[in-house]
């Protein structure tokens, strides 16, 4: 009976353990990439040393291009359409030393995607969302989103709806449904850099200056996420799948990528508020505001930390980096030392311009260095279907929304919305980031974006201005303004102010009598003064305020002793100074 017993045992133990080996099957090991050595790591590193050292060489003479139109106040030309012409004849001239057999630098002109999302796009991204603080954003928080999401959603759908048609009626290249969904997710993303500009230099409507700025911030986000939608359709094998199941897997897809990257972002940004919240100077606290480099060394953690993690958990790292910065500019930069306050808007706004300039710059290059396929059909009707999707967006939505809002959206400033949808660098670097084959297709689709992204900024940037005066909606005091005083230099307005409205100089009273008490304010405006920025921001008491002047008093007189004593300094020059 015991020898029965043992072998029904084994028995039982042999069959339970092959249809767990047969259920369990074994995770494959991540592949770990080749690290190259020797001579072909030596040649890779000489490589990307010319390409930084291209790069870096660019950006200076585009900021001598700026400092020029400062200094000899050509104020009229947006910066964005002078570095862009800038670019283009730098790409003429190496095009010419090139064929003159002088220098070769193909390898390094060329404009190189990975370069681009890694370490471009998500300072600008972050900077965007960080100065989304000013005016009145979160009043218009609903307005800006349904614009952003939505209206980029009806965009994309009818652009690559309509390319995908017009292809099967042989009217101009045929894309399939993926390929011509992600062009039309890439070409909807708005960059009115040069709008925003005009915008402040007329004091157009303070509204009209919110709704587009913040609806190309949230859009470029929407639209690159719509693009890594269409292109993870484009990776997997859809030939089985109905059109309803596709649909429905894009739409999983975008949500989660949206709502998930976003809440990653929000989360980040409050805990990056709860530390410095915690770094107020009790004794029991952790007190960084006492020593400002590390403060600030923390913030500028905080400021790329959601962009890695989301990209390495398959989510957006833009849309993650974006609410962070919202969050951010909104509780955590109230918290910190004046000083650290200061650092981070003039860093941030340093670092984004740059990446700016360097982006239109090679987008100028681009003309000459990138391998070209261009079609006078497709370029034509792209265009028009770039219009109109942008005129389906606008028009639509605006007068759905004025049904719920106090201040009205009018016709007139529907119309600049519509304008002043102008194309930058982000379509730009999407097209080429695009795998698509055969490869004439993806030369097809980036020699397209760059003429759409080239009309929009230099035909409709430069006819804002004139538009805006023609239909009489700047503000009446810009309009008894001379023209000469029009200032479009937004490098200019960045180096001369401090916005002293985002330094944290509220008193728990005068926190209370500005925000608690007011009867105006409704939704998420009520519920974040009544609870939300109580929690997660501490009102600076007088000992504070005290505090952070004498901070900053004696930084002060440490810099002017340090000019004091430096060998330059006739005693004209230092009651100049003082």
């Amino acid at each position: 009976f015991a020898n029965a017993t043992h072998e029904v045992i084994n028995v039982t133990l042999h069959t339970t353990l092959a249809a767990t080996t047969r259920l369990v099957v074994p995770t494959p090991a991540k592949p770990i990439l080749p690290v190259q050595t020797g001579v072909q790591a030596q040649q890779e590193e000489q490589s990307s040393g010319m390409t930084i050292f291209f790069s870096l060489l660019v950006v200076a003479i585009c900021i001598i291009l700026v400092h020029l139109l400062i200094k000899y106040r050509l104020h009229f030309l947006p910066e964005s359409v002078a570095v862009v012409s800038l670019g283009i004849l730098m790409g003429a001239f190496i095009k010419i030393i090139e064929a003159q057999k002088l220098a070769n630098w193909k390898e390094e002109e060329m404009f190189r995607p990975n370069m681009f999302f890694l370490l471009l796009l998500p300072p600008i991204i972050f900077e965007s969302g960080y100065s989304l603080h000013k005016g009145n954003f979160f009043q218009n928080i609903g307005s800006i989103t349904l614009f952003s999401v939505f209206g980029t959603a009806i965009s994309a759908f009818i652009v690559g709806g309509g390319i995908y048609f017009l292809g099967q009626a042989d009217v101009i290249y045929k894309l399939n449904m993926t390929d011509s969904f992600a062009f039309g997710s890439l070409i909807s993303a708005v960059d009115p850099v040069a709008t925003i500009a005009i915008f402040n230099a007329l004091n157009v409507d303070p509204v009209l200056n919110m709704l587009v700025f913040g609806e190309s911030i949230l859009n470029d986000a929407v639209s690159i996420v719509l693009t890594n939608t269409a292109e993870g359709l484009t990776r997997e094998n859809m030939s089985d799948v109905s059109g309803w199941e596709t649909f429905l897997q894009a739409l999983g897809y975008f949500l989660k990528m949206f709502f998930g990257s976003a809440a990653l972002g929000t989360l980040t940004g409050l805990i990056s508020a709860l530390i410095s919240f915690f770094s107020f100077g009790d004794t029991h606290h952790i007190d960084l505001r006492k020593t400002p480099s590390l403060e600030f060394g923390m913030m500028i953690i905080f400021a790329y930390l959601p962009y890695g993690l989301a990209e390495g958990i398959s989510l957006s790292g833009i849309m993650a980096i974006l609410f962070s910065g919202i969050v951010m500019s909104h509780y955590t930069h109230h918290n910190l030392s004046p000083v650290t306050q200061i650092l981070m808007q003039q860093t941030l706004r340093t670092v984004a311009f740059m990446c700016e300039t360097c982006v239109f710059a090679f987008l100028g290059l681009s003309i000459f260095s990138f391998p070209h396929k261009f079609e006078m059909s497709f370029v034509i009707w792209c265009i028009v279907l770039v219009l109109f999707g942008r005129a389906v967006n606008i028009f639509p939505l605006s007068y759905l929304l004025n049904f719920f809002r106090d201040h009205k959206i009018t016709p007139k400033m529907m119309f600049i919305m519509w304008f002043s949808g102008l194309r930058g660098a982000i379509p730009y670097a999407l097209s080429l980031h695009l795998g698509l084959e055969p490869i004439e297709k993806r030369q097809l689709i980036g020699t397209t974006t760059i003429i759409i992204v080239l009309f929009t900024i230099l035909l409709l940037g430069g006819g804002t201005m004139p538009l805006i005066r023609l239909i009489d909606i700047e503000d009446s005091k810009a309009r008894k303004r001379n023209k000469k005083d029009i200032n479009l230099s937004k490098t200019e307005k960045m180096g001369n102010t401090i916005e002293s409205e985002h330094l944290s100089e509220l008193t728990e009273e005068e926190y209370e009598a500005q925000y608690i008490k007011r009867q105006d304010l409704k939704g998420f405006m009520w519920f974040d003064a009544k609870y939300l920025n109580p929690f997660f921001t501490r009102r600076l008491t007088q000992e504070d305020l005290h505090h952070g002047r004498i901070q900053m008093k004696t930084l002060t007189n440490k810099w002017y002793e340090e000019v004091r004593q430096g060998p330059s300094g006739s005693e004209d020059d230092e009651q100049e100074l003082l």
